[in-house]
């Protein structure tokens, strides 16, 4: 079993949480919000690919999640690209269908990811323990009577 990277869920969660951050912030240009708003999504966006790429080196995941991951940031780049051309770097509503496409893709792959390592539990899963009140973890010793 291989050690693992104890930056690593940080490393992973940062892109996924900037990319989110973006829709979010291109949503409300769309809905009127200035277009520095359009601008800083953009931002939120190179700093996702950057993290993502960062986390994709340092990661070293299987074959399957590095591709899914890959294909991510590979869409992400085309929209940064797409949206280079623009003067203040905002979306038009097709580019944030896109981009609603690739944080879908992103939350696919960060669960499927973690369903699929079989070394990873998921985070919330407690141990089983055989006694219903043990939610600390300590056990009472008991000494059987020969």
């Amino acid at each position: 079993m291989r050690r693992r990277n104890p930056v690593e869920p940080a490393l992973l969660m940062f892109p996924l949480g900037l990319f989110l951050v973006a829709a979010i912030l291109d949503l409300a240009t769309l809905a009127g919000a200035p277009s520095m708003v359009g601008t800083l999504a953009y931002w939120n966006v190179l700093a996702g690919l950057a993290g993502g790429v960062l986390a994709a080196v340092i990661g070293r995941p299987r074959a399957a999640i590095l591709l899914a991951d890959l294909g991510v940031l590979f869409l992400f780049a085309v929209l940064a690209m797409i949206r280079v051309r623009t003067g203040d770097r905002t979306v038009d509503p097709g580019l944030f269908l896109l981009e609603l496409l690739g944080c879908g893709s992103a939350l696919a792959a960060s669960w499927f990811g973690g369903r699929l390592d079989p070394n990873r539990s998921p985070g919330m899963r407690r141990s089983a323990s055989r006694h219903a009140d043990d939610s600390a973890g300590i056990t009472p010793i008991r000494r059987e009577s020969a």
